[in-house]
């Protein structure tokens, strides 16, 4: 490494330290109210740094809305939350025209989706109309109401949960939309440690409340630092090389995998795998990406993007089995 590189580095590296200093005591506002979850905590500030949404999938009572809510009154934005039914319209979340008899013209009334932070509280509970109303707004940023399209608030981070254990009257998000979605969160239950301290915290009946220690325009400039950070040309190799892995398996020593795989992951899954890294290492504070940053967001970056074969399915190996052996075999730089 040449003096003036190391000095570029040294400079983004201080940059870093400094946009980075909310990270802390944001984390410590949060575990006032959660208890435990730091990896779901984690990877929602990830998605709300790195542009993303996040998908998270878990059965109820592990605390998904309240994370969610917690995060967003500690962050000082707008909030709202959607509950997902089979009778909501687009409408509803993206506003409509109304007429006004008074001066006999239509007026924009927006939805709840223009706010900072949006919680899709059971997303696969409503029909295609609804899903795709949301997924159009995720990815283009505005909506568009009659003849006109508006912009959506900046930040705009949308969150949405599915309930794994239920599937009547659900109507499931195709894999090309799901793929949309940045990262998808597999939360898990508590510890039993952790799960004391929530039963402790809940039973007195006091009800714990954030304030918020982070601004938007401090997340914006956080989302520009994270863009800084250098990532070596041997890292965005492993990175290519993770999702190649995905789709033809015995190019790496993996010829187990290709009768399980039906479709890899898709150029989507380079990028955010890339950003979701930096993303990471901005979190540790640090103004460089490592192999083990990548290696931390691969399962989450890309466990909805590897479609099984059925031969896949009756051997009951999941994507998640497959991801793991794809991250264990990769040479790593």
């Amino acid at each position: 490494m040449t003096e003036t590189h190391s000095l570029d580095i040294e400079v983004i590296q201080q940059k870093i330290r400094q946009e980075s200093a909310f990270v802390d005591r944001l984390f410590a506002e949060v575990g006032r109210v959660i208890v435990g979850q730091h990896a779901m905590v984690e990877r929602l500030l990830i998605g709300l740094l790195a542009d993303g949404h996040v998908l998270m999938e878990g059965v109820p009572g592990l605390a998904k809305t309240l994370t969610v809510r917690t995060l967003a009154d500690a962050i000082d934005t707008k909030f709202r939350r959607l509950q997902f039914t089979p009778d909501l319209l687009p409408a509803d979340l993206i506003g409509t025209l109304i007429y006004d008899p008074k001066d006999q013209d239509f007026k924009t009334k927006k939805g709840p989706i223009f706010a900072n932070v949006i919680l899709a509280d059971e997303i696969n509970r409503s029909p295609a109309k609804v899903q795709a109303a949301l997924l159009e707004a995720m990815q283009e940023h505005q909506v568009t109401i009659g003849e006109h399209s508006y912009k959506l608030d900046d930040p705009f981070l949308v969150l949405a949960t599915q309930n794994p254990i239920e599937q009547e009257g659900t109507y499931p998000l195709p894999e090309a939309q799901v793929d949309r979605f940045m990262m998808k969160l597999s939360v898990e239950y508590p510890s039993g440690e952790e799960e004391l301290e929530i039963m402790r915290r809940q039973s007195v009946g006091a009800s714990l409340k954030v304030r918020p220690v982070v601004s938007a325009e401090e997340i914006i400039r956080a989302r520009r630092a994270v863009e800084m950070i250098y990532m070596d040309p041997q890292v965005e190799r492993y990175i290519v090389d993770l999702v190649l892995a995905t789709r033809d398996p015995a190019k790496y020593g993996m010829d187990d995998l290709t009768p399980l795989i039906s479709f890899g992951a898709s150029p989507r899954a380079t990028i955010n795998l890339a950003r979701t890294a930096r993303a990471h290492a901005f979190l540790q504070h640090r103004g460089f990406v490592t192999p083990d940053d990548v290696r931390e967001m691969g399962m989450d970056v890309l466990r909805h993007r590897v479609l099984l074969t059925y031969e896949a399915e009756a051997e009951e190996v999941s994507s998640e089995d497959v991801v793991t052996r794809i991250l264990n075999r990769v040479e790593v730089p």
